[in-house]
């Protein structure tokens, strides 16, 4: 096993571009520690330079907040070498999640789980939608006037994210978003008040997620020019542009593939938690 440095970090972020879509939340994470973006995390590779199995996980020389959640994330084309992997290199001691893998490894992860005398439980199956090239992306048309009041979120702005996101409304959350707005593009509809009634953000692994429109702003179709602002911005700036939703959202996920977004239908990924 092998933690790789910064040089190497640049190496595999390369690797796991041919690799898209499956490697897409590995990569995303990649792509933000090569260019300097806030990160917690170390990353482990079975072997070097050719590797079957790269593993994201807590880095302990970093300073960690006491509640900070231990989050893993892996891309793998090994069964074998993951379970290998999973025994030696994951702390199987506290709480953890998993998110963003392949559901086709679950098996191993339940096994290995057990091995280790764990806990474990599915959180979420979601589809990973993605757009292959700009040029699949269908946008609204914009007025000016609507044109006027796209921008940006800023610090005067986490609260209220944090209060009406799904994962968020407690201090965890706020340090979560606020980390989120200081380090990764960021999209709103601002009122005439000047604020934010719709939003989008981009996770620490790159995908765009926490889109939000307030109830009374609704039907609008603020939500179709917020990704297609973001999915604009992204490729400009040359991050990926995927997400992942949840399958039991199927408004989200027509709206995306209304957009121009596809994906792998062969592919789902999962999110499980471990000795809660």
């Amino acid at each position: 096993m092998k933690v790789l440095n910064k040089d190497e970090l640049q190496i595999a972020e390369g690797v796991l571009l041919k690799h898209f879509p499956r490697s897409f939340k590995v990569y995303g994470f990649l792509y933000g520690v090569n260019r300097n973006k806030s990160s917690t995390l170390e990353v482990v590779v079975d072997s070097w330079p050719e590797f079957k199995v790269i593993l994201l996980r807590k880095d302990p020389k970093k300073k960690h907040p006491q509640d900070f959640m231990k989050k893993v994330s892996f891309y793998s084309t090994d069964e074998e070498v993951l379970r290998k992997v999973l025994r030696e290199e994951v702390d199987w001691s506290t709480y953890f999640i998993i998110g963003g893998f392949d559901i086709s490894h679950a098996e191993t992860l339940k096994a290995v789980s057990s091995e280790k005398k764990v806990k474990n439980r599915d959180l979420t199956l979601v589809h990973l939608l993605y757009l292959p090239d700009i040029s699949h992306l269908l946008s609204p048309d914009v007025d000016s006037q609507l044109e006027s009041r796209i921008s940006s979120l800023n610090f005067s702005h986490v609260d209220i994210v944090n209060k009406t996101w799904k994962f968020g409304g407690d201090e965890k959350g706020y340090r979560n978003i606020k980390n989120l707005i200081s380090n990764l593009p960021t999209c709103c509809i601002m009122d005439t008040q000047g604020e934010p009634v719709a939003w989008i953000l981009v996770y620490d692994y790159c995908a765009m997620g926490i889109l939000y429109t307030l109830p009374e702003h609704r039907g609008k179709g603020y939500a179709k020019v917020l990704i297609s602002n973001m999915t604009k911005k992204l490729h400009a700036e040359g991050y990926p542009v995927y997400c992942f939703i949840e399958e039991d959202n199927m408004v989200s996920y027509k709206l995306f593939q209304n957009m121009g977004f596809t994906e792998d239908a062969s592919y789902r990924a999962a999110w499980f938690e471990f000795n809660f």
